[in-house]
C-alpha cells in the first residue's frame, strides 16, 4: 500500500465516520469508518517507514577527485 492509497482510505474512513448518517441493514457505515481510517493510518505508517529505509540503502558516492 503507498502512500496515496494510504491517504484515500483515510479520507473515505472520515466520510463514512463523521459525514454519513445514512443506514444499511447490518452494517453501521460509522464503524466501517473507524476501521478504514485505522487501516489507512497503519499503511501511512508503514509506506513511510518503507519509504525512509529504502532511502538509506544508497551506495554513497565519492565525486571528489583523487589527491596524489
Amino acid at each position: 500500500m503507498r502512500i496515496g492509497s494510504s491517504l484515500f482510505l483515510m479520507a473515505l474512513g472520515a466520510i463514512l465516520a463523521f459525514a454519513v448518517t445514512d443506514r444499511i441493514n447490518d452494517v453501521d457505515l460509522t464503524q466501517v469508518g473507524y476501521i478504514l481510517l485505522g487501516v489507512g493510518a497503519l499503511g501511512l505508517v508503514v509506506s513511510l517507514i518503507m519509504s525512509s529505509q529504502a532511502r538509506d540503502d544508497r551506495p554513497v558516492r565519492d565525486d571528489r577527485p583523487a589527491r596524489y
